[in-house]
């Protein structure tokens, strides 16, 4: 089974699908050891993790594929790539989704920014959106490139997060679903209005949810508005932020690697992250042990 027919597996099964963001292999490998259904790449993770930049379509295609492809390679559980505005046009979306799906993405994620887009969660920004058909242009022409039957397009409108209102919203998200979209990401800086476009919503897509703004809301209440999909975007990121700030001003200011022993993992748990026992297992499995009978090599 592909990564993206076990995504759609979990979309269509009882229970809400929660998904944990991660912005390098290491993160995602710790998602999946704390058993989420599956690890969503942030554009804000990985922007500011990869180049310590602003989540503003600063990183190119291949940036945000390269790391794509790490922690495809390092869990067994679907991966979502969230590529922001597409990287271009219609041909930058096909040639995305061509290079996406080949990497065993399970699915991407694209909003209704206009290039360049601005982080949601920046305050003070003027929200500018493409028009409703040339999103819907960028949803039709991802469906065609993908070679996968099962590749995942997500449409994320940030209507709501624009102050568009709830039926300007509804118009975006049925324009998408209609051009094909398998899901629909409708982002919002609060639950009750987006609690409102979810009791009118018809189903034709499932909703996706990213409950930063709203942090107090539940999986279960998520769920109960019929939402499918919940998106825990970027808490491993600003976690590491804390720790490691934490972590080396309590080095700095002690100067002794010993006075934050209580507060890190031991190395042997890095080591187990690593798989390093799998390693030297196959070492030993193929390596060739020199016997006295092995021919000398002599000048």
């Amino acid at each position: 089974m592909t990564n993206a027919a076990m995504l759609r597996t979990l979309m269509s099964g009882s229970r809400i699908v929660a998904l944990g963001g991660a912005h390098d292999a290491l993160s995602a490998r710790i998602v999946e050891e704390c058993a989420f259904d599956g690890v969503w790449v942030s554009s804000f993770g990985i922007s500011l993790a990869r180049r310590c930049l602003p989540d503003a379509d600063l990183l190119t295609m291949t940036e945000t594929l390269e790391e794509n492809r790490d922690i495809v390679s390092a869990v067994q559980v679907p991966v979502v790539a969230d590529c922001n505005t597409g990287f271009g046009g219609v041909v930058n979306v096909m040639r995305m989704v061509a290079e996406f799906d080949g990497a065993g993405v399970a699915g991407v994620c694209m909003e209704d920014y206009v290039f360049p887009k601005r982080c949601s969660l920046y305050e003070g920004q003027t929200r500018q959106l493409v028009s409703c058909g040339e999103m819907a242009a960028k949803i039709r022409a991802a469906k065609a490139a993908q070679r996968d039957p099962q590749f995942v397009v997500i449409a994320r409108t940030e209507a709501l997060i624009a102050g568009m209102g709830v039926d300007a919203a509804m118009e975006r998200a049925t324009a998408y679903a209609e051009a094909g979209a398998d899901a629909l990401l409708v982002h919002s800086r609060t639950f009750p209005l987006l609690r409102q476009f979810a009791e009118v919503w018809d189903g034709r897509a499932p909703l996706v949810v990213v409950p930063t703004l709203f942090p107090d809301v539940t999986l279960e209440q998520l769920e109960s508005c019929g939402f499918r999909i919940a998106i825990f975007a970027n808490q491993a990121v600003r976690a590491a932020i804390r720790a490691m700030r934490e972590t080396m001003r309590t080095v700095r200011v002690t100067g002794v690697a010993r006075s934050v022993d209580d507060s890190i993992v031991p190395l042997a748990d890095a080591y187990e992250l690593t798989r390093l026992k799998e390693m030297e297992d196959t070492e030993r499995r193929f390596a060739t042990v020199a016997t006295e009978t092995d021919p000398v090599h002599r000048l």
